[in-house]
């Protein structure tokens, strides 16, 4: 497959990363050669450097009228929109253009750059929403991924030292009626895909694959019944994802936004759309502010301005003020493994969501609901079992499967279930995937 990104920035260069590990054809384009300089040194791709002021000749060398798919990832909306319209009618099959513009997301308009010849567009921020407002439903958990409407639900939880199934080795504490599935560990900079003699630490950052029914029951596997559930929120930082959160607020929460911006605070309140948000103009970084407004009365901070740490210093204030769930938004991915050794409860990127959405665009259409794990360095990833594939052929535990590779569960028709080597795969399963350092695509082969 020939993938033509335009755009070195930090979406376009973990796009090409993602790529590039799948072995792609790969052609990137920007004007900035140091990013362009950049990102070859670690990834195999051709690289062209040209402004947007000659697209047509710039196109014609990258190839375009060959290209499956055509994605435009620049700051620039307008661009992105322009520059697909323009690489669809000279040949790519497909096209993905980022805005920064909700308006752009509305089904009739959509449906006009659709029939123009925009495949898809892009939204970064509503991406971004929709992650802190699952974390928000859940505030013991770090981070959370439904498939299938949550019949199977893959939980990431940050271990305390009360965790009762900590220090045994898996295969005591994970049988074949327990209620979960352990697909991989995170141990400092280490990612364990552990095998039955491994035991849980504390401070292990977890990732768990559970059924819907057995959520509860896994609040207490792992002692976090102390934390409340979510009814208050505050917000440090009142931009775009920030109105996308407070209009999908989960039933019964609110929500109090700090924004600093006189002017935005009167866009914000012509903005939301429920009665249990309210807006006030003042710095949610100040301690003095945010004891004014009762934070300690509060179960959640999250913080969404465009300084990464502004938003971890915020999180860890809240933190020490008794806030249990905290979120913060890290624009910078240099930031990530920072936040992520913190106690922070959740960290949102949206470079790495957008290009994950992206990412699962060109797989095989059996392939569905990608996402990346940063944390980890590791794929999840939905695959649809097919009759007479190898990945029916025979129990999990016969499969000779790759070690980097785990099977987390299973949906039938509408019931999740867990898998554990007994299991047989029947065709029309659709089977969650965990994998680390091996081609996804490569995986594809096991289900059809």
């Amino acid at each position: 497959m020939k993938v033509i990104i335009v755009g070195a920035d930090a979406i376009g260069a973990h796009l090409a990363e993602l790529f590039s590990k799948i072995k792609q054809n790969i052609v990137i384009i920007d004007e900035d050669e140091t990013r362009l300089e950049r990102i070859s040194s670690y990834c195999d791709l051709m690289t062209i450097q040209s402004s947007s002021n000659t697209p047509i000749k710039t196109f014609r060398e990258a190839g375009v009228k060959s290209a499956d798919l055509f994605i435009s990832v620049t700051r620039d909306e307008n661009l992105n929109l322009s520059l697909c319209v323009l690489a669809k009618s000279m040949g790519a099959k497909q096209t993905i253009a980022k805005v920064e513009n909700d308006e752009f997301t509305e089904v009739q308009i959509t449906e006009a750059f659709r029939r123009a010849g925009v495949s898809s567009i892009i939204y970064p921020d509503d991406l971004a929403a929709q992650d802190i407002v699952a974390g928000l439903k859940l505030s013991w958990v770090s981070q959370r991924w439904d498939v299938h409407g949550g019949a199977l639900t893959m939980l990431g939880i940050k271990l305390k030292e009360s965790c009762p199934i900590m220090n045994r080795p898996l295969k005591e504490v994970c049988q074949a009626d327990t209620p979960y599935h352990v697909l991989a560990i995170k141990r400092g900079s280490e990612t364990i895909i552990p095998t039955g003699n491994d035991v849980l630490m504390e401070n292990d950052y977890v990732y768990f694959m559970t059924t819907r029914e057995n959520i509860s029951t896994m609040r207490k596997t792992v002692d976090k019944e102390n934390y409340p559930d979510v009814k208050n929120v505050i917000i440090v930082g009142g931009g775009k994802t920030a109105v996308r959160v407070v209009n999908r607020l989960p039933e019964g929460v609110k929500a109090k936004i700090f924004e600093t911006s006189t002017a935005r605070c009167e866009e914000l309140n012509a903005l939301i759309n429920t009665d249990r948000v309210m807006v006030i103009n003042a710095d949610g970084r100040s301690v003095a502010n945010l004891l004014e407004e009762n934070v300690k009365s509060c179960q959640a901070l999250v913080a969404l301005t465009g300084n990464a740490e502004a938003n971890i210093l915020t999180c860890m204030t809240a933190q020490e003020l008794g806030v249990t769930k905290t979120i913060a938004m890290i624009e910078n991915m240099d930031y990530m493994n920072i936040a992520s050794n913190t106690n922070i409860g959740t960290v949102i990127n949206k470079q790495a969501l957008t290009a994950s959405y992206i990412y699962q665009l060109m797989l095989n259409g059996d392939v569905r609901n990608i996402r990346n794990l940063l944390m980890v360095n590791a794929d999840v990833a939905e695959f649809t079992a097919h009759e007479g594939s190898r990945i029916t052929s025979r129990q999990v535990s016969e499969l000779n499967l790759s070690k980097s590779i785990e099977l987390g569960g299973l949906v039938r028709g509408d019931v999740g279930m867990l898998i554990n080597g007994s299991t047989q795969v029947q065709a029309g399963d659709n089977v969650v995937v965990f994998c680390q350092d091996t081609n996804i695509s490569q995986i594809e082969k096991y289900f059809v």
